[in-house]
């Protein structure tokens, strides 16, 4: 792939925008405002395009999903980020206390009858 600036690259790549860029693609770039063309592709495009996560599509049944907020106040970030650790570190140690425990055992105590003698010497 050539540089940004190189007089071919438009001819190579799928918009057509280049310095050597003819056409429509070239006449919108000189239209659009710079608020306009940092909108033209949102944050979720981004994320796809960069990182190759794809956050309008579910991880489990394929099917489309839909952004419905976007957090952007650090504030609530650290409250909500707060929280989740909080939560996961209650579920750690719930798992250890768990864990750490022995297992139930399978058989039945022996009972004693109250005929048996309870000392440490028998007579025989």
């Amino acid at each position: 792939m050539f540089a940004p600036n190189s007089a071919h690259r438009a001819h190579l790549t799928k918009a057509g925008r280049g310095k050597g860029a003819t056409g429509q693609a070239a006449a919108e770039t000189h239209e659009r405002t710079p608020a306009e063309r940092r909108a033209a592709m949102t944050w979720a495009q981004r994320l796809k395009r960069v990182f190759g996560i794809d956050i309008e599509t579910c991880a489990v049944c394929g099917g489309a999903m839909r952004i419905i907020a976007c957090i952007e106040d650090p504030v609530v970030i650290e409250k909500i980020l707060a929280h989740l650790h909080e939560v996961a570190l209650r579920d750690a140690k719930a798992a250890a206390a768990q864990a750490a425990r022995p297992p139930p055992s399978r058989a039945a105590p022996e009972r004693r009858t109250s005929a048996e003698p309870t000392g440490a010497a028998q007579v025989a």
